[in-house]
């Protein structure tokens, strides 16, 4: 793994999660982050190194190694403060409480197979943007 990369663990059969994924990749003009899937080897090896309980967290979560990991709301906000174009509403947002916050996150998360879909199997990322993508 590439250092300095924060990492950003999806859930990849989520149609929400990958067209997010899709936009992070658009907006990151530094190339701040790298993906992997919850589901993958890397993604599960990760959750279990920082002994998160998958049960609780199951659409986003970053990792900014070294540093720290975030979830959910928390997840998004950081996320979005590395973005162009999100980091003015991210660091608005992140002045809410987080239990407050989490209540919109979860309602969409619970519901986000529902309103948008999933796949049968994990998004495979095209060869220019494979590099992105840990295996």
């Amino acid at each position: 793994m590439e250092e300095n990369k924060k990492i950003i663990l999806f859930d990849g059969v989520c149609n929400l999660c990958n067209s997010s994924v899709q936009f992070v990749i658009n907006k990151d003009e530094k190339d701040e982050f790298r993906f992997a899937a919850i589901q993958s080897e890397v993604g599960k090896k990760l959750i279990s190194e920082r002994s998160i309980d998958i049960t609780k967290v199951d659409s986003i979560i970053l990792i900014d190694p070294g540093v720290a990991y975030y979830t959910k709301s928390d997840a998004a906000l950081e996320i979005g403060a590395y973005l162009k174009g999100c980091r003015t509403i991210s660091k608005i947002l992140i002045l809410i409480p987080s239990n407050l916050r989490n209540i919109i996150y979860d309602f969409i998360a619970r519901n986000r197979y529902k309103w948008y879909g999933k796949k049968e199997v994990c998004m495979v990322p095209t060869m220019e943007l494979k590099a992105k993508f840990l295996e």
